[in-house]
């Protein structure tokens, strides 16, 4: 399952975001393999919820900004973009304060789909918050 692009690296994906929200939020790409990349998300308040929980969306977003830019790295030759066509997210837990991390692991790369799987994790004692799946559609130029 080997179709990293030569073009893609953690820099070129960390500046993607700059201006956008994974950047607001803080996500960084930390490490790009064939099949997986690793991230991470300082937690600070805008990451939470009214009632002092971190919010799902919060996690759902760097779940999907880790798959998408996973996506991104193993786009096949000659596709255009991708976007993702279905996500499903089980919680199972918080944190207050620190970090969150996510890894990422190809489960399917097809021509025109892909599948991912991400757990998100508390950075420093390695806690499940999340498990997360999406799928991708492949976009292709118009011909």
């Amino acid at each position: 399952m080997s179709n990293l692009r030569q073009d893609v690296s953690i820099s070129v994906l960390n500046e993607r975001g700059g201006e956008y929200l994974p950047g607001y939020l803080g996500i960084e790409m930390l490490e790009l393999a064939s099949g997986t990349l690793r991230s991470r998300m300082p937690v600070k308040k805008l990451h939470f919820a009214p009632n002092d929980f971190l919010h799902a969306a919060s996690i759902v977003a760097l779940a999907d900004t880790t798959c998408g830019y996973a996506t991104i790295a193993h786009l096949p030759e000659g596709a255009h973009s991708f976007t993702t066509i279905e996500l499903k997210s089980n919680h199972l837990g918080t944190v207050k304060d620190g970090s969150i991390a996510c890894v990422a692991t190809a489960q399917h790369l097809g021509r025109n789909t892909q599948v991912w799987d991400a757990v998100v994790t508390d950075e420093v004692t390695g806690r499940k918050i999340a498990l997360f799946r999406c799928t991708q559609m492949i976009l292709w130029p118009k011909a």
